[in-house]
């Protein structure tokens, strides 16, 4: 059999094994094995490199979590993805579309000279949609909730939870009937009109150092609740470090952040 090539990356320390593929299905049953931290490469997921949908794409990104779940987006491997195409593919310019099953989105990198290979990557996200404000019972406390698209669910909840809560709190949300497909989870400390510090339960994955899709969802609640200006770059401090997070009035969001290589290698 032959060996699995792969490529390690990080943003923020959201981890991920990059692997390019002809085949959408062809790892999932070794997902879980290879993101063990114990037993395996580890990290939160896999990222499959695949041909692109629409003509132009650089490629398309597919998503495993590390529990073989196949979310609809992630934006810290969406990033990391835009680094390894732009690695990779020589002829690439520092511009180009990624195709994800969220729809096709444009990248723009920028090598980081104090590190080279490393990269600031800006991301068109889309719109994000803000869908219902709910009141959701976990574990005998009541948590109110702010709704919201961003190319998968999110619950958002403005008020500050520590770490240790959250990993409590987080999975009976995410996983409560309500959200019948599951949810990820961000909890909101505002600490100025354009500064927020968020920690996020992510869906399939769990307690993470950084959600990009998260932090695009937390800074499109905030715009329209009016607690963060629109059109102005806002800093969303997570776990593993600060996404800059442009909400547009129309609904349009970008996000701004790094991806780095950490190592490359082949397992049986």
């Amino acid at each position: 059999m032959a060996s699995l090539r792969f490529s390690k990356y990080e943003g923020l320390g959201n981890d991920f094994l990059v692997v390019e593929s002809a085949e959408p299905s062809c790892l999932d049953d070794r997902v879980p094995a290879l993101c063990d931290r114990r037993r395996g490469v580890g990290a939160d997921g896999v990222l499959l490199v695949l041909p692109p949908f629409t003509p132009g794409s650089a490629g398309r990104m597919r998503v495993v979590n590390a529990d073989g779940s196949s979310p609809e987006m992630c934006g810290n491997g969406l990033r990391c993805v835009a680094l390894h195409l732009r690695r990779t593919r020589p002829d690439l310019g520092a511009e180009f579309v990624v195709d994800t099953d969220a729809g096709p989105k444009a990248c723009a990198t920028t090598w980081t000279p104090a590190r080279p290979g490393d990269a600031e990557v800006l991301v068109d996200m889309g719109r994000v949609a803000i869908l219902e404000e709910t009141t959701v019972d976990a574990l005998g406390r009541a948590f109110s909730l702010v709704l919201a698209d961003a190319g998968n669910p999110h619950a958002v909840h403005l008020g500050a939870l520590p770490r240790d809560e959250v990993a409590i709190f987080g999975p009976a949300l995410a996983t409560h009937p309500r959200f019948p497909k599951g949810t990820n989870v961000e909890f909101v400390d505002l600490a100025a009109a354009a500064r927020a510090s968020v920690v996020v339960w992510e869906r399939g994955v769990g307690l993470t150092l950084a959600c990009g899709t998260g932090a695009c969802a937390v800074a499109a609640v905030l715009a329209a609740r009016g607690l963060a200006p629109h059109d102005q770059e806002l800093t969303i401090e997570l776990s593993g470090g600060p996404l800059h997070v442009r909400v547009a009035r129309d609904g349009r969001v970008t996000m701004r952040g790094p991806a780095r290589l950490t190592f490359e290698g082949d397992v049986p």
